[in-house]
């Protein structure tokens, strides 16, 4: 069976059943698990926006997510250059692991540049923290002004350390205009993901 899906991408089914499924976290880039699908449980996946694999334990339809809420809700759908495996990127709902971890392969598997999705998550969460126990929710308790005084501060240090060929400083700098960033970003509705389509809109 040759399945199409919207972008008119068609999934070969006529080799084998069932085929192989990667999950990808759409934001961090991370790989979450594989698993396996056979035509019906990639239409569930594609009808219902939710992850469904093939079970071979169970030989059924499984949800990723059915029992623990953990789902991972699709992005997009793609296939490899033989059409026969496909690879999921998707927002997961928790871990996706039932071992906790973020990813079946471990919490150590990531691309490092995926801690950037990691520390924005992390900033979302202490927004409303007490402000005496955490910088981050000191920021956003504290006038806009001072987000955007940070952002400025940084950026000047960051100028500064490469004048002085100081790489250390240079990294140091660096990271905290990222951070203080990334910080003012969400306190104008706006994510590091709006600023990375930004980049690739100027590339095309």
């Amino acid at each position: 069976m040759i399945l199409t899906l919207d972008n008119q991408t068609q999934v070969d089914f006529t080799k084998s059943e069932m085929i192989p499924a990667i999950i990808q976290d759409a934001r961090s880039g991370v790989i979450l698990m594989q698993g396996f699908m056979n035509s019906e449980a990639l239409k569930v996946t594609l009808e219902s926006n939710k992850v469904t694999f093939y079970s071979r334990s169970k030989s059924r339809l499984w949800t990723k997510g059915e029992s623990s809420q953990n789902y991972l809700n699709v992005v997009s759908v793609h296939t490899d250059c033989d059409n026969d495996s496909i690879l999921v990127l998707a927002n997961p709902e928790g871990p996706t692991c039932h071992l906790g971890t973020q990813s079946c392969f471990g919490d150590d598997a990531k691309p490092s540049l995926s801690f950037l999705a990691q520390l924005e998550d992390v900033i979302v969460a202490r927004k409303n923290d007490d402000p005496a126990k955490s910088y981050t929710a000191s920021l956003f308790a504290e006038d806009l002004s001072r987000s955007c005084q940070k952002v400025g501060e940084e950026g000047v240090e960051v100028a500064l350390a490469a004048m002085k060929h100081d790489n250390d400083e240079l990294t140091n700098e660096s990271a905290d205009l990222i951070y203080h960033l990334t910080v003012l970003l969400q306190r104008q509705g706006l994510a590091l993901e709006d600023v990375v389509k930004c980049l690739i809109g100027r590339h095309k």
